[in-house]
């Protein structure tokens, strides 16, 4: 019998690349514990730990009586889309947000990712940085800049049910109509892994976005790392 530290993991390892490779179809029903512990000559409590995992990585899911079931599709998170965190996830998946500091009232930074507008040239800029959370997972780091028109008790108020752009369209009548954005893949740093949890140079998605408003030559503007190993992406809903 195995007995390794961390068992579960290997477990967890192969009936994972077993299910993405569709050994097991959409469904079905994996081995029983009673068989799975026999397969990898461990202990059940062992396998239980690894189907734990599969659960909440939506691989699967238990249901009494019956064991083990293949989920549909692995859970996905429709980060691609110009609206909010918050609209977009919060219907499939419980969702929160920590801010890394107070929003702040600061100039724009020096070498900044898209080109300004001269109307936001002269203004000076809103910053959040907040971590965005589903299902307790840390997803995505975010860093957005928006231009002080007149949002100065953003500084002292809360945001509305924790939406920012909510609280602008509500509040300021400056509403998310599109959106232009740039992807990349780029490696965790020592801070970025440390708020995912993860190793140092772990692969991460980065997005630029540059948010059209329905204020002419005014935009919102995004920096977004995220850390998304236990959920699918697409762009919407």
């Amino acid at each position: 019998m195995l007995t390794r530290p961390r068992q579960y993991l290997l477990i967890y390892e192969s009936l994972k690349t077993q299910l993405t490779a569709g050994v097991y179809p959409k469904g079905s029903l994996l081995p029983s514990e009673n068989e799975l512990a026999g397969q990898f000559q461990t202990t059940r409590t062992t396998v239980r730990q690894a189907l734990t995992e599969l659960v909440r990585d939506g691989y699967i899911e238990r249901q009494h009586g019956r064991g083990s079931i293949v989920r549909s599709e692995r859970q996905t998170l429709g980060l691609l889309s110009f609206q909010g965190f918050s609209e977009v996830v919060a219907g499939d998946h419980a969702v929160r947000t920590t801010f890394l500091k107070p929003i702040t009232l600061q100039d724009w930074p020096s070498a900044f990712v898209f080109p300004l507008t001269d109307t936001e040239r002269v203004l000076d800029c809103l910053a959040l940085e907040r971590i965005r959370y589903a299902d307790e997972h840390p997803v995505m780091l975010e860093y957005t800049f928006v231009p002080n028109v007149g949002l100065d008790d953003m500084l002292t108020n809360d945001l509305l049910d924790g939406s920012l752009f909510r609280t602008l369209h509500q509040r300021y009548q400056l509403a998310i109509i599109d959106m232009q954005q740039r992807l990349y893949a780029v490696g965790a740093t020592a801070r970025q892994a440390a708020v995912f949890g993860c190793a140092l140079h772990t692969p991460l998605l980065y997005m630029e976005r540059r948010y059209l408003t329905s204020r002419p030559g005014l935009h919102v503007y995004s920096q977004l790392y995220c850390h998304t190993d236990k959920y699918a992406i697409s762009n919407g809903l």
